[in-house]
C-alpha cells in the first residue's frame, strides 16, 4: 500500500473508498495506468473493507478470488476504489469494487471475494 500511495478516505455502513495516485510509479510503457496496479487497489480496499466489517480480533481476512475488467485508461491524477458488501457470509464475502477516476469516469470494475480464517491461540 506504501509503494502504490493507497490512502483510504470515506467508510460507510458497508462500504469503503481508497484513492491512489497516477503516476509514473504505476504506469504500464505506454505511459496509462497499469491494470496490475488497479486491481492491487481494488483487493487492497475489498481485503480492507472485509477487515473493517468482520470481526478482526478473532479472524484474518484472505482475498481468494478476484477478477478485474479494465474500460478506461487514465495518465495522471487520482484513482478511487469503492468496495460495496454483496454478500457477507461467516466465512466469505464478496464485494463489488468500481474504480472511478476524479470525473467520476468508470475505469475498472472488479469483483473480489475474501475468506475469514480463525485465528488460533
Amino acid at each position: 500500500m506504501e509503494t502504490l500511495e493507497i490512502s483510504f478516505c470515506e467508510v460507510g455502513d458497508s462500504y469503503l473508498v481508497a484513492k491512489m495516485p497516477v503516476t509514473s510509479r504505476v504506469y504500464q510503457p505506454d505511459g496509462v495506468l497499469h491494470g496490475g496496479a488497479m486491481v492491487a487497489l481494488a483487493e487492497s480496499v475489498g481485503s480492507a473493507a472485509s477487515y473493517v466489517f468482520m470481526n478482526n480480533k478473532e479472524f484474518y481476512i484472505r482475498g481468494i478470488e478476484i477478477s478485474a475488467n479494465h474500460v478506461k485508461s487514465v495518465k495522471d491524477g487520482y484513482v478511487y476504489a469503492k468496495a460495496e458488501v454483496l454478500h457477507k457470509g461467516r466465512t466469505t464475502q464478496l464485494w463489488d469494487i468500481k474504480i472511478r477516476d476524479e470525473e467520476d469516469n468508470l475505469v475498472s470494475i472488479v469483483k473480489l471475494t475474501t475468506i475469514a480464517l480463525p485465528k488460533t491461540k
